[in-house]
């Protein structure tokens, strides 16, 4: 899968084969989701959506996640403020760092990750599945404006 045109066709293709109806709407929200390197929330992705179909609803946005999280084609982040960010770019376990002033999300890629998976499956004896990691500072952006 190369590209945000194919993320979305993959995705969209497999929520057809899960039986899942596919409307117009739908398909903003998936187009929206593959699209996004800033990890929308649910409000983001609304706005976003209604641009082109005003009469979409936010529980359609809220159902076509949730269908996209059964699937595993989205991940939900939650945050300790009750906010949910989701990344469809990438819903594979992958770690995030995020801006506690803007709250902005990027993806660090961290060679590391897969030896530390390993090294705690070895100490513990569990066989990871899945895994979720957050850092959490301030962006170069919002550094400048403080000083």
């Amino acid at each position: 899968m190369n590209g945000w045109t194919s993320r979305l066709d993959y995705m969209v293709e497999k929520l057809k084969g899960k039986g899942f109806r596919i409307t117009p709407q739908r398909i903003a929200i998936v187009e929206v989701l593959a699209n996004s390197c800033d990890h929308p929330g649910v409000d983001q992705i609304y706005r976003e959506v209604i641009k082109r179909f005003p009469t979409t609803s936010l529980a359609t946005v809220y159902k076509t996640i949730s269908l996209l999280k059964e699937i595993g084609e989205v991940t939900e982040m939650g945050f300790g403020d009750g906010s949910n960010r989701y990344d469809g770019r990438n819903p594979h376990p992958h770690p995030h760092i995020m801006c506690v002033k803007c709250k902005s999300i990027i993806d660090p890629d961290l060679s590391s990750l897969n030896e530390m998976s390993k090294e705690l499956s070895a100490e513990t004896g569990y066989k990871i599945v899945s895994h979720r990691l957050d850092f959490f500072g301030v962006c170069p952006d919002c550094q400048k404006k403080i000083e």
